[in-house]
């Protein structure tokens, strides 16, 4: 898991280095003019850039290979270019970037290009060249090279990166699903437009969420409730494995067969969204290998976080992304661990966001498998965990002078640590009756063989699920066993 800083390093220092994908789409060359404005044209009522620099990078399918590459994989990538300068130009910087290339050119084709002026931070114009539309011969030349590439290579995973530029038409979609489906390799979208039936079988598609709408067609609010219904909806609709919504503020949203999870983003300052989905994507497909996908689409969260931080379009490295982690999971026991006062705010906060809060209550003095599998269960009820902790106080009155074993800080910390809880409070009394009415939670959780009328608390909750304990797991026995 990601708490675990140091099975994380390995893997992005070691492991990714072994990981092989292969990136077919969309190339594009994206071109910068950077510099200062001072005055205003006298010609027109436009700002005047004086232009101190000039930087090309690669855009679309190319920027997905660079993060890939920043992220220590083994990458190649195919796709279509013109025979022209700015083909040439993307030649030598997959080259210079140490990217393996095998691109089919064709003639009369011009390469896809951004170019895009810059006053200090803010972009005033961008002008694009392009001719989307390529002939059959080029479209043959290009499955062949795709058939070579998985029968030679054998990559771990495939992105499609389609930016709607004419490579990923239905016919070269269908063939790279059905190719890689017989050898079991995993492929993930990044897509455009409003059929995705050209998807079909896909292990992961990653639309922006106007780009969910697009398909839908109509607009989506941004609430996470209504998210995953969609996301869920149109997954069925495509034949496709797992849906992962970036929605910029809110963060990433994962829908896939057995649950939906949110990924919150961290507030920074924007200076440029372009390459944010090729990073998100380039992640994805680095981790969902190796790594669980709770685990994947944070990172990728983190990831774009990164690089939207920066101005123009950047990729993501491992150096960057480490040392964000650091930062971000530093404190995060500590951050969940709330006064009943702060927490109230934030479940204002969750429940303006259309998120329903599920509660739940007890010692937890020694954490086990038996507690995990319940507070699981507990946090796919709803949106957002929050658990009422006994006090030390509290837990001797209930268990004896001999308990706990540990002091509620500590109990507080190791439940803090688990992804799927949100939030914790401390409290004094026997029961959380009256932590519960300052709450009220939409889902009252109980563990164990309760009958709901039983249950303390449950006037104050809109819902009271009991979920049954694990056999076998219980903190007293293990006490027992350690006497012995």
């Amino acid at each position: 898991m990601l708490n675990n800083k140091l099975s994380l390093a390995e893997y992005l220092s070691k492991d990714l280095q072994k990981l092989k994908v292969l990136v077919i789409g969309d190339i594009m060359l994206d071109i910068y003019y950077q510099g200062d404005v001072n005055r205003v044209s006298p010609e027109a009522p436009v700002p005047v850039v004086s232009i101190n620099q000039i930087n090309k990078n690669l855009g679309g399918a190319a920027n997905v290979a660079t993060n890939l590459k920043g992220l220590g994989c083994q990458v190649e990538i195919i796709g279509l270019i013109g025979n022209d300068n700015a083909g040439e130009d993307v030649c030598k910087l997959l080259s210079e970037n140490n990217i393996n290339h095998n691109l089919v050119k064709e003639e009369g084709k011009q390469t896809t290009t951004k170019t895009r002026v810059v006053g200090g931070h803010q972009q005033i114009v961008r002008f694009d060249h392009e001719s989307i539309s390529f002939d059959a011969k080029a479209s043959l030349r290009l499955k062949k090279v795709i058939k070579r590439s998985l029968e030679t290579n054998n990559p771990d995973s495939v992105i499609i990166s389609d930016y709607a530029k004419g490579v990923c038409s239905i016919e070269i979609c269908s063939f790279i699903i059905e190719s890689c489906y017989k050898k079991n390799i995993p492929v993930v979208v990044d897509p455009k437009g409003t059929d995705w039936q050209k998807y079909s079988g896909a292990y992961m598609v990653t639309p922006n969420l106007n780009e969910l709408s697009e398909v839908l067609g109509e607009k989506i609010e941004n609430v996470d409730t209504i998210v995953s219904n969609v996301a869920y909806r149109i997954k069925n609709k495509f034949t496709i494995n797992n849906i992962v919504v970036t929605r910029s503020e809110k963060g990433i949203t994962l829908v896939c067969e057995k649950e939906v999870l949110h990924d919150i983003a961290k507030a920074r300052e924007v200076y440029d969204v372009s390459g944010a989905g090729d990073t998100v994507i380039a992640t994805l497909a680095a981790f969902i290998n190796k790594r669980d996908l709770k685990s994947a689409i944070k990172v990728a969260n983190i990831a774009a976080g990164i690089v939207v931080g920066k101005p123009g379009t950047v990729a993501i490295n491992k150096t960057d992304l480490l040392k964000e982690l650091n930062n971000r999971y530093k404190n995060i026991s500590d951050n969940k661990i709330k006064k009943l006062e702060k927490m109230i705010q934030v479940i204002k906060e969750w429940r303006n966001n259309g998120e329903e809060v599920v509660f739940t209550n007890g010692c937890f003095d020694i954490l086990h498998s038996g507690h995990i599998s319940y507070l699981e269960k507990a946090r796919q009820l709803g949106d957002r965990l929050i658990i009422g902790l006994n006090s030390d106080d509290s837990v001797k009155r209930l268990k004896g002078i001999t308990r706990p074993i540990n002091n509620e800080n500590d109990r507080a910390k190791l439940l803090a640590a688990l992804e799927f809880v949100d939030g914790i409070i401390i409290f004094e009394e026997n029961t959380p009756k009256n932590l519960i009415k300052e709450i009220s939670p939409d889902i009252l959780v109980k563990g164990g063989d309760y009958k709901i009328n039983e249950i303390v608390g449950r006037e104050f909750a809109k819902r009271v699920e009991v979920i049954p304990f694990l056999e076998g797991y219980s903190t007293t026995n293990i006490i027992e066993k350690i006497l012995i």
